[in-house]
């Protein structure tokens, strides 16, 4: 790290930043009220309507969206004349899975090996610490140059869309220059990476009849078309040989131009069994972050224990297609349900059904952010250069954004790193990360006034 005063400020911060995510981490913020009681999702949107006030943030506002939850708003004037900055995490968190496999509870950030280990951690509490810490060490330092708005949403992980349903009601409340999103994260520790592509998805339900009813599989079976049969054969079709995701009409061969992802790395993160092969062709940078992919998702079809033998009258999939940044969504879903229909053998009925979506992003690298936060992370990793990363997932409140603010310049960092195993159990923060990204932001907003 380096001897910058901010740097300096963000540092002497660290101990209050770890107490402040330990409160935060505490609260049982999964947004699913089924499971978890509304409670906890209201006590952490007040945790955090109660920092912003304490940082002399206006208009501090708890938003009741469409889905049931709730985001915390608030904005902090800048200069007279400056550029607005939009800063973004979202407070609810992926329910902990088996309790019982944490090592340290889910609910209680705990200090093991020189990480922070807690649901949120990373994903995406720190986010919300690490703006508050940019903010501070500005505060410090001379002050805060731009016009700040800090949007922190309430229901991101349930993916029920309240916020930017919200967000298109009221258009104006996250305008914004430049928007952070801080929901990311670096391609390694140590690495600083803006996140400059999104895959979108869309997921279609398809259904296969072929019978009215089961039959006996000894007396009819060879020559009665069965159900299950076709679906096995349907989704097969949308793969090649080589496993790649082939769907008629949907290019296949894009190309990703920025980092690297080097194979054994990939086999290693994705714990890879041994002796078994990755599937598509190209780099791996292409195929998960610049190529289409499917994914079977779920069978509806009798289970192993208690089959009879019969021939299956009808079968059910739910199919998700990841769509790449160049390519419409609602186009990517009719060439998928168009190739599902034209692929179902033997004249088999054929129903498919879209059940979600959400479009793809790319983001302007060419832009003035974008060379403001390069010079930042220089800054903050000393000797490393920032890299352009594209992550296979979908943020669909990035296109909302996109799409109401067409003139702001959309930036994604974050805590997210392959060692945080975000959505999984043992998540944590590198409490490193969060202190350099931290500095970044924070020059980043100063360099971006400038500039």
């Amino acid at each position: 790290m380096s001897s910058h005063p901010v740097a300096e400020t963000v540092a002497s911060l660290m101990p209050r930043a770890k107490a402040e995510l330990a409160e935060l981490v505490a609260f049982k913020s999964v947004a699913d009220f089924d499971q978890f009681p509304r409670s906890e999702s209201e006590g952490a949107a007040g945790w955090v309507a109660d920092a912003l006030r304490a940082e002399g943030f206006e208009d501090v506002a708890l938003l009741d969206t469409p889905d049931g939850t709730q985001s915390v708003y608030g904005h902090l004037p800048g200069p007279e004349g400056a550029k607005t900055v939009l800063l973004y995490a979202h407070y609810d968190v992926q329910p902990p899975l088996d309790e019982a496999a944490w090592t340290s509870p889910p609910f209680e950030l705990t200090e093991r090996d020189g990480r922070w280990y807690g649901r949120g951690a990373a994903d995406c509490k720190g986010g919300v610490i690490m703006h508050l810490l940019a903010l501070r060490a500005l505060k410090a330092d001379g002050g805060v140059p731009v016009h700040i708005k800090v949007i922190a949403e309430g229901s991101e992980e349930m993916g029920t869309g309240g916020l930017e349903r919200y967000a298109e009601e009221h258009p104006g409340l996250l305008e914004a220059d430049t928007i952070v999103i801080g929901d990311a994260g670096n391609f390694r520790v140590g690495l600083p990476t803006v996140t400059s592509t999104l895959r979108g998805m869309t997921l279609v339900r398809v259904r296969i009849d072929t019978l009215e009813g089961n039959l006996h599989s000894g007396q009819f079976g060879g020559a009665a078309p069965d159900a299950l049969a076709a679906l096995i054969r349907v989704l097969d079709s949308l793969r090649a040989e080589d496993g790649s995701t082939t769907v008629d009409g949907l290019a296949p061969e894009t190309r990703w131009e920025g980092l690297q992802y080097d194979d054994a790395q990939f086999r290693t993160d994705a714990k890879v069994l041994d002796g078994v092969g990755l599937i598509g062709s190209g780099t791996i940078a292409d195929r998960i972050w610049a190529r289409p992919a499917v994914t079977v998702l779920g069978i509806d079809c009798p289970p192993v224990v208690g089959a009879t033998p019969s021939v299956q009258a009808s079968a059910r999939a739910l199919v998700s297609l990841r769509v790449p940044p160049g390519v419409d969504a609602a186009e990517a879903t009719k060439l998928l349900q168009a190739h599902l229909e034209a692929h179902t053998p033997w004249g088999a009925r054929v129903s498919t059904e879209q059940t979600g979506q959400g479009q793809p992003f790319s983001a302007d690298t060419t832009s003035p952010a974008y060379a403001a936060m390069a010079e930042a992370m220089a800054v903050a990793y000393p000797g490393q250069e920032m890299q352009y990363a594209g992550q296979g997932g979908s943020i669909p409140l990035c296109n909302t954004l996109a799409a109401l603010y067409p003139h702001a310049e959309i930036l994604l960092i974050g805590l997210s790193e392959p060692e945080a195993q975000i959505h999984a159990v043992n998540e944590s923060v590198s409490p490193e990360e969060l202190e350099r990204l931290s500095v970044a932001e924070a020059l980043f907003l100063r360099n971006y006034a400038r500039g």
